[in-house]
């Protein structure tokens, strides 16, 4: 059974998130040895004016999230995208991805970067088919690579 979803704009300091920020670490601590890069931004960089971070809740519960921070003047980079391992196929971080690019947006930012690792198959999968220009070799092996870079540019909202 589905129930309807509601948009929590939040910290990533707020209990509520801990448990798909506690998902999220175990899934890059499996995949890559180290969840470092959950730590590596302070909480602030994700709070208005210049960042957000969401959740997107299912009767009270988490069920995915994202953030993202300001990259340079004109653009937002998308962090901490993740749907809950139970609530996936659902085409929920589709959903954290049309509110966080619309709040980008209204907040007069024009293009979102962002990047995903090269073990994240489903992450490549959902920004290739959402829009986004990868800015690298998508015919390369992912592990030569690194880090895997996107790009997509907004619409300005209408006034």
């Amino acid at each position: 059974m589905t129930f309807a979803l509601s948009v929590h704009r939040t910290t990533t300091t707020d209990p509520l998130a801990r448990p798909l920020l506690d998902e999220l670490a175990y899934e890059y601590t499996t995949r890559y040895g180290s969840s470092e890069d959950l730590r590596r931004y302070p909480a602030e960089e994700f709070t208005p004016p210049q960042g957000a971070f969401l959740l997107l809740l299912e009767q009270g519960r988490p069920v995915a999230g994202g953030a993202y921070r300001r990259y340079d003047e004109h653009t937002a980079e998308l962090k901490r995208i993740w749907t809950h391992s139970a609530h996936r196929r659902r085409g929920l971080a589709r959903r954290v991805l049309t509110v966080l690019e619309r709040e980008a947006a209204d907040r007069g930012y024009t293009r979102i970067y962002l990047t995903t690792g090269p073990r994240q198959p489903e992450a490549k999968g959902l920004y290739l088919a959402t829009g986004y220009r990868p800015l690298f070799d998508v015919a390369a092996d992912p592990e030569s690579i690194g880090p895997l870079p996107f790009e997509k540019y907004l619409e300005t909202p209408k006034p």
